[in-house]
């Protein structure tokens, strides 16, 4: 039995039939068949930043999505027009900018470096894998709520929730995400070997990140950057990071076996050696579903986030397979609305992600044509409007 009051536990459903709502515990149960993961709560919105919104305002985006008729003419289902670019930062081994009409501005930049492997002393688990690092930042001058000590906390949560959603080698809810590879092993045999790995929930195949299991290994360091804010800031963050990922190209590494059980490699600094990073095409992105009365909506604005009760935010992958769940602030969920806020963010994570694949292969084919017909590549850069 869990300990509810001290204990707040985030669940993955593997066959869901029935649920239990929890009130004030920042929990939920899907089913009686679960798999826990930590969790930590979502920002609460503070006292101050429930002032900006007066009782009149509240009362008229209520009945509005009651009627499915949102403040912006959009209905409850529908989403703001989404703008990404990609290779902005050219500094970096890949980055991405997303804008969502509104406000939302995230630049998300992804730098390679090497680095030890993080070996867990008393399991010996991550010997074999690379890393991924996360970090966000909220530029204060996004928002108000982005100022003093609340910014940290922010932070700190946004933070947490991509580390879980993108490192974590767990199960997904229905299946395990597989890729195939084929390369020679550190021990210096001349053979291929093919193994089927795990990816885990966040879709990256992170043993195809280490160079010299035990010792060396690539590190992926994520930051994010909130450049603006216009409500649906964790949507936007995932997008913009699997699109980062996407352009992220990773120097090829050549091992040499020295004997006794040492080894040494060389970086290839040639621009064409490069990889891409394996399980890019299963990384999940979130769709956070606000629920304002009796209803719920997606991709909200600062005022809709106002008036919400309680939020979920929905993982899932290309294929529609849950990879995880958090629920936010301290309203209930009806056990039927549920299941119906997670089956709408499992359909709009899918068609979200189409349309990023879509516009990130228009993009590269693009340069790709640029590049072949002798012409110039030029970005707009993250502070072209």
């Amino acid at each position: 039995m869990v300990d509810m009051a001290h204990k707040k536990v985030r669940w993955v459903m593997e066959q869901s039939q029935h649920s239990t709502n929890f009130q004030n515990t920042g929990i939920f149960v899907l089913s009686a068949n679960l798999i826990p993961y930590p969790l930590s709560n979502t920002h609460r919105p503070t006292a101050a930043m429930l002032s900006l919104i007066s009782p009149a305002e509240r009362d008229y985006i209520l009945k509005g999505i009651e009627c499915n008729i949102r403040a912006d003419g959009r209905q409850r289902s529908d989403y703001r027009e989404v703008t990404l670019e990609t290779g902005v930062v050219s500094q970096t081994s890949g980055s991405a900018r997303i804008r969502i009409a509104g406000g939302t501005d995230v630049l998300v930049s992804v730098k390679a470096e090497i680095g030890p492997v993080l070996v867990d002393p008393e399991t010996g688990d991550g010997a074999d894998k690379g890393q991924i690092i996360c970090n966000v930042e909220c530029a204060p001058s996004a928002s108000q709520q982005f100022e003093g000590r609340g910014a940290d906390e922010l932070n700190n949560e946004l933070t947490q929730m991509m580390s879980r959603f993108l490192s974590h080698s767990g199960p997904t809810a229905s299946s395990f995400p597989s890729t195939t590879s084929s390369s020679s092993t550190a021990s210096g045999s001349e053979a291929s070997t093919t193994a089927k790995t795990t990816s885990g929930a966040g879709g990256i195949n992170l043993s195809k990140l280490c160079i010299i299991p035990g010792q060396q290994c690539w590190i992926l360091y994520v930051d994010a950057l909130v450049l603006d804010y216009g409500g649906n800031l964790m949507d936007a963050i995932f997008m913009g990071t699997r699109a980062a990922i996407y352009d992220t190209q990773i120097p090829k590494t050549e091992v040499q076996d020295l004997g006794d059980g040492q080894f040494e490699f060389e970086v290839l600094d040639d621009a064409e050696d490069t990889e891409e990073v394996e399980g890019r095409e299963d990384m999940p992105i979130c769709v956070t579903l606000n629920k304002i009365g009796a209803r719920h909506i997606v991709d909200a604005t600062p005022l809709e986030e106002l008036c919400t009760e309680a939020k979920l935010t929905v993982a899932v992958n290309r294929s529609g397979e849950l990879c995880g769940l958090q629920k936010g602030y301290d309203g209930g969920i009806e056990p039927s609305l549920l299941l119906e806020m997670i089956q709408s963010g499992k359909t709009m994570g899918q068609s979200l992600i189409k349309q990023l694949d879509a516009s990130i292969k228009k993009e590269a084919d693009s340069d790709l044509s640029k590049r072949q017909r002798g012409e110039p590549v030029h970005k707009l850069g993250f502070f072209a409007q």
